[in-house]
């Protein structure tokens, strides 16, 4: 799941997120770039991890792993856009 399996929903997301990463100033650019998810919300992310590669998900845990695989998606854009604004800008 994820933008791995389809690559056209990582081009939507990547030309939705291109003017949003225009607006971030330099600061702004190097705190998303420098994001990360804390440690309770990358265990429970794990877990449901674990669970869907064993299929032993719930519905409401699916859809919640999920949720969790496309922000992870749309942050890595984000991040990605915020570090090639960094290089351009030269900072």
């Amino acid at each position: 799941m994820g933008s791995m399996d389809n690559p056209t929903s990582t081009g939507v997301l990547d030309d939705l997120l291109e003017p949003l990463s225009r607006c971030l100033d330099a600061e702004s650019a190097r705190r998303v770039a420098e994001f990360h998810i804390d440690p309770a919300t990358q265990a429970r992310i794990d877990s449901l991890a674990e669970g869907a590669n064993e299929g032993v998900l719930s519905d409401e845990e699916q859809a919640e792993y999920e949720a969790f695989v496309n922000a992870a998606d749309l942050i890595s854009i984000l991040k990605f856009k915020a570090r090639r604004q960094l290089s351009t800008n030269g900072d």
